[in-house]
C-alpha cells in the first residue's frame, strides 16, 4: 500500500494544531449595562483582576478590571466612564502595569491611574512600576512598632497614644468632626512624607484641604489620591489600593510615612457596588462576601516594613451609618486595626472640638508607648470621668448633695478641667509634653 506523504503531514498538522492552546487576546462586548459590561472570546479566558482595554463611539480609550466570569463570559468594571460603550464592540487584553511612582509625585494631587487633578503635567514616568495588589510583609519579617509619635491633638496623645506603624481608626457618624480632624492631622511633623486617600469625597472640599489644611508647606512633602464621589466604584476603590502603594514606595525607601484614608466605608460601599454587579449574593446588611476580603486585604499592608524599610503610620476614617457603631463595616475594620477613636454626636452638638468620646477610645498599643507616670495619670482621668457620667443624671436632677461622696465631688470638680483640656482649636497644636502636663493640671484636686 502506497503512503501518501502529503495526508500524512496533513494530519500530524491537524493534530498539532488541536493538541496547541488556541490563543485570543482579542474579544467582544456581548453585554452592557449601567453596572458593567460583559465580555467573551477570550482564549485563554480571562481570569480575576486581568484588564481589558476598549474604545467608546469617540474613540477614547477606556480601561476595565475583570470582576468575574461566568459561563464563559467576564464580568468587567470600568474604571471610568462607561457612556459610548455598545454590545459588539471590540475589546483587548492589556498588561496591568502598575503605578510609576518617584519623587515628582510629592506635592501632587492625582487619581488612582497617577493622572493629575491639580492642573500640572502627568509626573514623569518612573522606571519601576509598583503593582497596586500585592501582599503585606511576612508577618514574621517584620519589624516591631515604632515609638510613640506626637499627632498634636491632646486627646489622641494622651488617652490613645499613637506608636510609629500603628493602624488607628477614627469613627463616626456623617457631620461629626471625622473629616475635619483627619485634616488638622495631615499636618503632624513627626513623618517624613504624608500620603492622602481622598475616596468618595466632595468634589469641592478637595481643593479646600489642598490648600486650606495642607498649605504649601504640607504639600511639599505629600502625595494626595482622590476620587470624588462621581467617580465609577472601580475609580473609588482602585483610590484606596493606589494610596496605600504610593505609601508602600515611600516606606520602601526607608522613610516613615503617614498615610490618611478618608474613608474606608465609601471604599466597602465601592467593593460593594462591583461585587452585587459581578452576580454575588448580598450577605451582611447587603454587603457581599468579597468586601470582607478587600478590607483586610487593603488595611493589613499599612503598618511597619521589613528589614531596612521604613513605616506606614495609618489615620482611617470610618463612616458609621445611623450611629450604629456595630454595623457590619465599622465592626469588621475596628477588628483589624490597632485602635478606634468614637466621635460623638453629642459632645459635638456641644461645642467641643474634637468631639472624641475619650471613655469608648482605645489605642491596643498604649502599654508599650507610656510611661508609668503617664499611664497612671490616663487612668485617673478616665475613672473620673466615667464616674462623673454615673452620677451625671442626679446631678441635673438635684438629687446629688455635694459632700455625699468624697470621691464624686472630686470628679465633679475635675470632670469641667479634662473637658478644657480636651477642647482644642483645629488650627491648634501641642507637644506630648505639653499634653500630659495639662492632663496633669486638670486631674490635680488643688484649686486653680
Amino acid at each position: 500500500m502506497k503512503i501518501n506523504p502529503i495526508g500524512q503531514r496533513l494530519t500530524l498538522a491537524e493534530a498539532l494544531i488541536r493538541s496547541s492552546p488556541l490563543t485570543q487576546s482579542q474579544g467582544r462586548i456581548v453585554a452592557v449595562d449601567q453596572n458593567g459590561i460583559a465580555l467573551s472570546g477570550f482564549r485563554p479566558p480571562l481570569a480575576l483582576r486581568d484588564r481589558v482595554a476598549t474604545t467608546d463611539r469617540s474613540g477614547t480609550t477606556i480601561i476595565a478590571e475583570v470582576v468575574g466570569t461566568r459561563d464563559g463570559n467576564a464580568r468587567v468594571a470600568v474604571l471610568g466612564d462607561a457612556d459610548g460603550l455598545s454590545e459588539g464592540s471590540t475589546a483587548r487584553a492589556t498588561a496591568t502595569e502598575g503605578l510609576g511612582i518617584s519623587q515628582a509625585w510629592l506635592g501632587r494631587v492625582l487619581d488612582p491611574m497617577g493622572n493629575p487633578l491639580d492642573g500640572q503635567p502627568k509626573p514623569p514616568p518612573a522606571l519601576h512600576r509598583c503593582p497596586t495588589r500585592r501582599q503585606p510583609p511576612a508577618p514574621g519579617l517584620r519589624q516591631r512598632l515604632g515609638p510613640a509619635v506626637c499627632l498634636g491633638v491632646r486627646a489622641l496623645d494622651c488617652f490613645c497614644t499613637m506608636r510609629e506603624g500603628q493602624r488607628l481608626g477614627l469613627f463616626a457618624a456623617s457631620g461629626v468632626g471625622k473629616s475635619t480632624l483627619l485634616a488638622s492631622l495631615a499636618r503632624s511633623g513627626d513623618f517624613d512624607v504624608t500620603v492622602v486617600g481622598l475616596i468618595g469625597e466632595r468634589g469641592r472640599e478637595v481643593r479646600e484641604f489642598v490648600e486650606d489644611d495642607l498649605g504649601p508647606a504640607g504639600l511639599a512633602r505629600s502625595v494626595v489620591i482622590c476620587a470624588t464621589s462621581d467617580a465609577a466604584a472601580a475609580v473609588r476603590r482602585e483610590a484606596a489600593f493606589a494610596a496605600v502603594t504610593v505609601a508602600e514606595h515611600f516606606r520602601d525607601q526607608g522613610q516613615r510615612v503617614l498615610l490618611l484614608l478618608d474613608s474606608v466605608t465609601r471604599f466597602a460601599q465601592a467593593c460593594r457596588e462591583i461585587g452585587l454587579a459581578a452576580g454575588e449574593p448580598p450577605a451582611t446588611r447587603g454587603y457581599p462576601p468579597s468586601v470582607f476580603r478587600e478590607l483586610p486585604a487593603l488595611l493589613e499592608r499599612a503598618g511597619p516594613g521589613g528589614p531596612g524599610a521604613g513605616s506606614i503610620t495609618a489615620l482611617i476614617t470610618v463612616l458609621v451609618e445611623g450611629d450604629d457603631h456595630d454595623e457590619p463595616v465599622a465592626d469588621s475594620v475596628r477588628g483589624i486595626l490597632d485602635g478606634h477613636v468614637v466621635l460623638d454626636r453629642r459632645i459635638a452638638e456641644g461645642g467641643r472640638f474634637p468631639a472624641i468620646d475619650v471613655l469608648r477610645s482605645l489605642s491596643r498599643t498604649v502599654p508599650g508607648c507610656q510611661t508609668a507616670e503617664q499611664a497612671a495619670l490616663v487612668t485617673q482621668a478616665r475613672r473620673l470621668l466615667a464616674l462623673r457620667d454615673e452620677v451625671a443624671d442626679l446631678v441635673r436632677l438635684g438629687a446629688y448633695r455635694a459632700g455625699t461622696d468624697a470621691d464624686t465631688d472630686r470628679a465633679l470638680r475635675a470632670a469641667p478641667r479634662i473637658e478644657a483640656m480636651l477642647s482644642q482649636k483645629k488650627t491648634e497644636a501641642s507637644s506630648m509634653e505639653e499634653a500630659f502636663a495639662a492632663l496633669a493640671r486638670a486631674v490635680s484636686d488643688e484649686p486653680a
